[in-house]
């Protein structure tokens, strides 16, 4: 079982009503001492800080050392660890040590009560919980902020309710290898090429096998690349993909779209929705800004969105996000569904902060983020899709194609991330190296010039470069997509 955590304790807070059982600790520890067979089945299962007694916590790390080194486990071998031991002076002196092996009692019913103890610890941390809310909402001393004090206390309560156990973690050969086989199944169900969670493009499941479970994907790229239209585009079709498996009755399990979850930190709900309904009516986004269209195209835009109402597509654009506020909130988004969130989106990494203070170095603080949304992917079981900024050095190249030493400020980006996407394109770059458009009378140089790079924009246009520069699951690689910039859309590339 793993490590409990305990709010600090408060002033006020008696220890004396506690919910414990010391007699059923003193009988394990017993046990151990007498077979060290048990100990061994039994150390992984429990932390010191489970136990109410201050004493039988630090006798059960002694315990856990001496296995640890493959030594000995006995009264005879712990006595020098606690001959300056003020609690177990109290207790009696080390002689304590022995007299929890008097009666062996405890060799019959040791893992009964290794899982006492621990829901016993489970119950005092949730009494903490209580005390410490308690605590907080009568302190006004400070800025009142209610829903902040929500957050923290739904984070405080995850950690107790979450803390599942070493035994819950660990899998016989025969479970993963039925769960391997499952994932196989889907991806022949799917028609191949596809066993997690769609991107709605063939050509980029047919390289990655689609999204899957507890990974953390990083999208990065530099300004202008269209990085979050793509990853709307990924979102919305795993989005419409669940929608219609579900009209056309798949079950949930079988579904390889998703439920998504989009945290939009720079952009807002909105402006997303607007990119998205331009895509679906083939109205140029920029046109739909600004109210250029016609009756006829907002028909089109209407039909859209009629279309789209019951899309499980769901917007947070709360800015400056922490990345505990973050977990609270895909949590409490999947209580909310039916733990049928399948796909969460971060745009982007950058923007969130560690919660942390200003204690923190930058480098630090994007390493506790990039930490903490793999921890969100593993425990939420779903595929996490944070966009990140690239660092200025892709500019100074002549080849302006990202590479994994270009993410932005902490290399533990890479580190966490099970893949790691670049989007590209080169057209972005050829416009800007447009040279003098030739009037009449020009040079023919000029005229040659503008030839040339015409030849070059026409060949590039449109295209983008999908790099897979990381892939746990496979082969790194890149895949060739088409861009239509005036609805912000990303397709599979026929060409290619």
């Amino acid at each position: 079982m793993a490590t409990l955590a305990f709010p600090t304790p408060t002033a006020a807070a008696e220890p004396m009503h506690l919910p414990r059982n010391v007699e059923a600790e003193a009988a394990m520890l017993g046990a151990m001492m007498i077979d060290n067979r048990l100990a061994d089945d039994l150390v992984d299962r429990l932390e010191p800080a489970h136990f109410y007694e201050p004493v039988h916590g630090r006798i059960f790390a002694a315990i856990k050392t001496l296995r640890s080194n493959d030594m000995l486990a006995t009264p005879v071998t712990l006595r020098p660890m606690f001959e300056a031991d003020e609690g177990m002076k109290e207790l009696g002196g080390p002689a304590y040590l022995a007299q929890l092996t008097g009666s062996g009692a405890g060799l019959i019913g040791a893992r009964q009560f290794a899982t006492q103890i621990y829901d016993l610890a489970m119950l005092r941390a949730l009494v903490s919980v209580g005390r410490t809310l308690v605590e907080r909402a009568m302190d006004t001393s400070e800025e009142v902020n209610p829903r902040a004090q929500i957050e923290a206390a739904e984070e405080d309560l995850y950690k107790v309710a979450g803390d599942g156990g070493v035994e819950n973690s660990v899998k016989s050969f025969a479970q993963a290898t039925t769960m391997a086989v499952k994932m196989a199944e889907r991806a022949l169900n799917s028609g191949g090429n596809l066993s997690g969670v769609t991107t709605g493009l063939d050509s980029v499941n047919s390289k990655i096998g689609g999204m899957h479970h507890s990974d953390l994907m990083i999208l990065a790229g530099r300004p202008g690349m269209g990085k979050t239209s793509l990853a709307t585009n990924i979102a919305f079709n795993a989005a419409r993909r669940w929608m219609r498996d579900m009209a056309d009755g798949i079950s949930p399990s079988e579904s390889v779209g998703a439920k998504v979850a989009f945290f939009s930190l720079e952009m807002s709900a909105d402006q997303l929705a607007t990119h998205i309904l331009a895509e679906q009516s083939g109205i140029s986004s920029e046109n739909l800004r600004m109210g250029k269209i016609s009756k006829a195209e907002f028909g089109q835009l209407a039909a859209a969105a009629a279309e789209l109402e019951n899309l499980p597509f769901f917007i947070d654009d709360t800015g400056g996000l922490s990345i505990s506020a973050l977990h609270t909130r895909v949590r409490r988004l999947q209580r909310r569904h039916n733990n049928q969130i399948g796909l969460v989106v971060v745009d982007y990494l950058q923007l969130l902060t560690s919660g942390k203070g200003g204690n923190e170095n930058r480098v630090q603080e994007i390493s506790e983020i990039s930490r903490g949304l793999k921890t969100l992917a593993k425990d939420m079981n779903v595929p996490v899709l944070a966009l990140s900024q690239l660092s200025r050095a892709v500019e100074s190249r002549e080849d302006k194609r990202p590479m994994l030493s270009d993410l932005r400020e902490s290399g533990s980006i890479e580190q966490d991330a099970d893949m790691v996407w670049f989007v590209f394109r080169e057209d972005y770059y050829t416009a800007q190296r447009e040279p003098k458009r030739p009037m009449e009378g020009d040079d023919a140089k000029i005229f040659e010039d503008h030839a040339k790079w015409a030849a070059d924009m026409e060949r590039v246009y449109g295209l983008a470069e999908l790099i897979v520069a990381k892939q746990r699951h496979g082969a790194t690689g890149k895949v060739v997509l088409k861009f239509d910039p005036t609805i912000t859309r990303f397709t599979d590339y026929a060409g290619y």
